[in-house]
């Protein structure tokens, strides 16, 4: 899985005008499944982004997680994250999961987030979205399940 997490003051998704998921303070992510994706990757990474010491504590250090702070999470799918942009000019996909495993490991990814008693919102899976933001920082971190970066 690859998530790019960006610490915000607010953000939302609209789907064709409807609003799907908006948050305050908290965390953005963009969330992509890779096709080597299992169970294990959804646990890790979620225990990843929640316990992420990412936000200033009273001293202006970051030494706070999502935890911590009582945020909210907006969680939207992206597969062209798995976009290989190496050779020519068309990215190619083959490392994006298929959409019914894509969905099922997205759906517990949003679900492994709240078990961790997280506030989550979300995007919708397939759909033409509309994400606006407002980046606090701005801090935005990119984080891979197999360690590619």
């Amino acid at each position: 899985m690859r998530a790019v997490i960006q610490r915000v003051t607010s953000a939302r998704v609209t789907v064709e005008d409807r609003e799907t998921g908006a948050i305050n303070a908290g965390l953005l992510v963009l969330l992509g499944v890779h096709r080597d994706d299992k169970h294990r990757d959804v646990s890790r990474l979620a225990e990843k982004i929640v316990n992420l010491r990412i936000f200033e504590d009273n001293e202006g250090k970051m030494n706070l997680s999502l935890l911590d702070t009582d945020g909210a999470m907006l969680i939207v799918s992206q597969f062209t994250l798995l976009g290989d942009c190496r050779k020519g000019r068309r990215p190619s996909w083959s490392s994006a999961a298929p959409p019914e495993m894509a969905n099922r490991l997205y759906l517990d990814f949003i679900a492994a987030v709240n078990d961790f008693g997280i506030t989550t919102e979300s995007g919708e899976f397939q759909a033409m979205m509309e994400v606006s933001l407002v980046n606090s920082g701005p801090v935005t971190m990119l984080l891979d399940s197999h360690k590619q970066f």
